[in-house]
């Protein structure tokens, strides 16, 4: 099979309170908003990729609830320190490879990983 060269360019996540994922990425994550219909979606820049999250039943092709989300910063203990306590699930940052599992409003999973470069 061909290599199809792909790339992430962004990733949708379902949810049932968008004001509050709304407010959870853009001020909790600080991911700048793009986009926002609040009857429908909300959009986010994450680099060269993007976040949206959507209302649930807007669009008739869904999928499946579970999801992660992964997310480069340049400090795992600075972006930690800057989301707070409540959100996080588990995080390792000691060692070479710090990352840390987080909880949006809805329970998707965001996966910070620190950047390597």
């Amino acid at each position: 099979m061909a290599d199809l060269k792909a790339r992430l360019v962004g990733v949708e996540l379902y949810f049932e309170n968008l004001g509050a994922a709304k407010t959870f990425y853009a001020e909790v994550l600080g991911l700048p908003v793009q986009e926002y219909d609040p009857d429908h979606h909300a959009k986010f820049a994450a680099g060269d990729a993007f976040v949206c999250t959507e209302n649930k039943g807007v669009e008739d092709y869904t999928s499946a609830d579970k999801a992660v989300v992964f997310l480069e910063v340049a400090n795992v203990r600075q972006a930690l320190e800057r989301i707070g306590s409540a959100h996080v699930m588990r995080a390792e940052t000691s060692g070479n490879e710090p990352w840390a599992a987080i909880r949006d409003p809805e329970g998707h999973t965001v996966l910070l990983v620190q950047a390597t470069r």
